[in-house]
């Protein structure tokens, strides 16, 4: 493959704005007493655990912490596709930030408009209308509505899957850790086995014409689980069979993740309501989306009032949404993220196999959404941390301890990604020795 030539940004010192300015950067011991008195004292302990850095600036695919060190970002849940502030969204973004940053919500606002016709270019056919919010879940609970609208009372989601933690969203999750402080979240929810076209088939029966299906293309946070090819083809004709409305969540997969725009594209299927999001966001302003048919959004189209935002649509956020779309577009992106991931899988397959031996159940992924699973609880989080010392940034997956995540974004430069092999091989050979029985026999040589 042919990775376009680039160079890593350059380390930059911290702005220390002076006392009393807008950005004021507390110490790592302040801040983690800031994070314990006001935030989260959890947060704090997990913050210390993962080196008790303090993140202030990034760009492209590097973060800089306050001490000036620098980490290749390939964590942040699938934000960062574009990288951290693309120059094409940082001058959407400040053209309007200097201009009209939020809308009074009375009058016509055109950014909101351009964002939905850019959105529309990219979609699977035949969806025409969206709906902005400022999060996954908040477009998880769009969906809901929706299909309330429609008269799909039932629900019907998959084991670990993950589609936010609002109290509707979490109904859907598939994880009862999340869920069982929270019940009774929405009746009529059943969740059935994840690439089981069967068992999906079975519940739709029992509820011609009442159930309203969401599913995720690969499921993230249950650890990259890729279902069998033609699964989703299966899924939209088991609800076209069965009268359901088929909710697509691409929040994590969309947006050329997957090395395609949508996860949809692989099988040609065209879901009844879409969730966009994180990449949406250009790695600069939140931002999320539900794009649906005419015919599923026809009841919002009659009564604009029914499902509304006070930050719904908001101007800054559109133009966070129009400069990524169009960054994607002039870069192929989208191209790109899956000639990267051509290469990048079957390296990070070789280097783990090659450190821990059987130890490593597999290394799965699909473009630029990676996973690599063990055999037994604490070899991913180790190797989460040992990655984190060696410069990487990783994420663990909220459905599964078993799996390790890397989400990198796009941009990686040929430099970049001769250091994440680096940094990956020092964090494997480093923990490996803990868990493997038969690894390579030349490791100590690698």
């Amino acid at each position: 493959m042919t990775i376009a030539p680039g160079t890593s940004p350059t380390a930059a010192a911290p702005d220390r704005a002076a006392p009393g300015g807008a950005r004021r950067i507390p110490g790592r011991e302040e801040l983690g007493q800031m994070y314990r008195d006001h935030l989260n004292r959890g947060r704090a302990t997990l913050g210390e655990m993962f080196g008790g850095h303090v993140e202030v600036e990034s760009q492209g695919a590097w973060v800089t912490t306050a001490e000036g060190r620098r980490f290749l970002n390939c964590g942040g849940y699938g934000v960062f596709l574009t990288g951290a502030r693309h120059p094409t969204v940082i001058r959407h973004v400040v053209e309007q930030l200097q201009t009209h940053p939020i809308s009074t919500r009375v009058f016509l606002e055109p950014q909101a408009a351009l964002a939905a016709e850019a959105l529309i270019s990219v979609v699977p056919a035949g969806l025409s209308r969206v709906h902005f919010a400022g999060s996954g879940a908040e477009a998880a609970e769009t969906a809901l509505k929706l299909a309330r609208t429609k008269g799909r009372h039932r629900l019907v989601a998959t084991v670990n899957g993950y589609h936010g933690k609002t109290a509707g969203a979490l109904s859907l999750t598939g994880n009862e850790l999340f869920r069982a402080p929270f019940q009774p979240l929405l009746p009529g929810t059943t969740h059935v086995p994840f690439g089981d076209a069967a068992a999906l088939e079975a519940v739709l029966a029992e509820a011609p014409g009442e159930a309203c299906v969401f599913v995720e293309p690969v499921q993230g946070e249950a650890g990259v689980v890729i279902p069998p090819a033609g699964y989703l083809r299966a899924v939209r004709e088991a609800c076209d069979r069965h009268g359901a409305l088929l909710v697509l969540d691409e929040i994590q997969t969309g947006l050329g993740r997957l090395g395609t725009w949508w996860g949809a594209d692989a099988e040609g299927v065209t879901p009844d309501i879409m969730l966009v999001g994180k990449g949406l966001s250009g790695g600069v302003v939140p931002v999320s989306a539900v794009v649906a048919t005419r015919e599923a959004f026809s009841v919002f189209d009659r009564d604009p009032y029914l499902h509304t935002s006070t930050f719904s649509g908001a101007p800054l956020a559109m133009a966070a949404a129009r400069g990524a779309i169009a960054a994607m577009k002039e870069e192929e992106l989208v191209t790109r993220a899956r000639e990267l991931g051509d290469e990048l899988l079957p390296e990070l397959r070789r280097i783990a196999v090659h450190h821990y031996g059987d130890a490593v159940r597999e290394v799965r992924g699909r473009g630029l959404l990676l996973g690599i699973e063990f055999a037994e609880p604490g070899p991913a989080g180790d190797l989460l941390i040992e990655l984190i010392d060696n410069g990487v940034i990783a994420n663990h997956s909220l459905n599964s301890h078993l799996v390790l995540r890397l989400t990198p974004p796009a941009v990686l430069a040929r430099s970049d990604v001769d250091f994440l092999y680096e940094a990956f091989d020092r964090a494997c050979r480093a923990q490996a020795a803990r868990y493997s029985s038969t690894a390579g026999s030349s490791r100590d040589h690698a």
